[in-house]
């Protein structure tokens, strides 16, 4: 196959992560669900997906999310869905290597599962449209869809209404420092807070790109987890340090030698890494090479 490792291991697909450049919430729906405005870009900071293919149809899950039980595994999920949709009779050996720091609002979940969907779609040779694959995705995350599409986005909805953004409306590709306290943030109790803001008017990408917009879970998970606002204290100094998601990982626009250098003065108890934005999945280019 082409894109076959050195070792002769088929290459990984990637699984990248995600950065929410900013994060409205402009209502909430009859069933809970939270109506948003946010735009997503991607990261070269990735999971490496190992698939084999197995006549058996057994799906086999080697190695997953640490702590996560397998069938609340998305990537394992992923693939039994697809294979009960397309009643597929192959199988597959599934191995994850984690990079992606779980609970941080990074996509790392939902990125593995999108990247599971498209790697065994193309494996199995089931010739799904993008669109297909999509649909089955949201079933498993709202973020699922823009990771299988992989194009940065601009997104509606509970962030499942996609549009895809022209080189003119896209985000610079700039280097991010990207910080990770030593605290996960559960989504759900942060959407469930009764002081999270949840009427923001709406706004245009136009919009956004002439006056910028701001993450409304902010002031939420500053109060609830003070390692975070502690995260954004100590990025403050060096730029606009702002929260991707619900959190916990905070970041800033900066150039990989600084962030370099920050990097070697972070407590102790804190993750960091130098990351490249990417307005196209590294997922695409796999793709191509299979």
């Amino acid at each position: 196959m082409a894109g076959a490792s050195v070792s002769g291991e088929p290459a990984p697909w990637p699984a990248p992560a995600k950065l929410n450049l900013f994060l409205h919430i402009v209502g909430r729906r009859p069933d809970g669900y939270h109506e948003l405005q946010t735009l997503f870009q991607f990261v070269d900071l990735c999971d490496d997906i190992y698939i084999g293919v197995r006549a058996d149809g057994e799906i086999r899950l080697s190695a997953g999310a640490p702590g996560v039980p397998p069938e609340n595994d998305l990537c394992l999920r992923a693939a039994r869905a697809l294979k009960t949709a397309s009643a597929s009779s192959q199988g597959a050996d599934i191995r994850v290597v984690k990079r992606i720091p779980m609970g941080g609002g990074l996509g790392g979940g939902s990125s593995d599962a999108a990247t599971c969907l498209v790697a065994l779609n193309r494996l199995w040779r089931l010739g799904w449209s993008v669109q297909e694959l999509a649909a089955l995705g949201l079933t498993l995350g709202a973020d699922v869809p823009v990771f299988i599409r992989g194009r940065a986005a601009w997104a509606e909805g509970v962030g499942d209404r996609l549009t895809p953004l022209s080189p003119s409306l896209a985000p610079p590709e700039c280097n991010y420092l990207i910080l990770q306290p030593n605290v996960a943030v559960p989504t759900q109790d942060v959407f469930q807070d009764p002081q999270l803001t949840r009427n923001t008017p709406r706004i245009t990408i136009h919009g956004f790109l002439a006056s910028g917009g701001r993450n409304d879970c902010l002031g939420v998970v500053r109060r609830r987890y003070p390692e975070v606002a502690r995260a954004l204290e100590w990025l403050s100094p060096f730029g606009e340090a702002r929260l991707t998601g619900t959190g916990s990982c905070v970041f800033l626009v900066c150039e990989e030698a600084r962030a370099r250098a920050l990097l070697g003065k972070l407590p102790p108890e804190w993750h960091g890494y130098s990351a490249r934005g990417l307005n196209d999945s590294p997922l695409l280019s796999r793709l191509e090479s299979a």
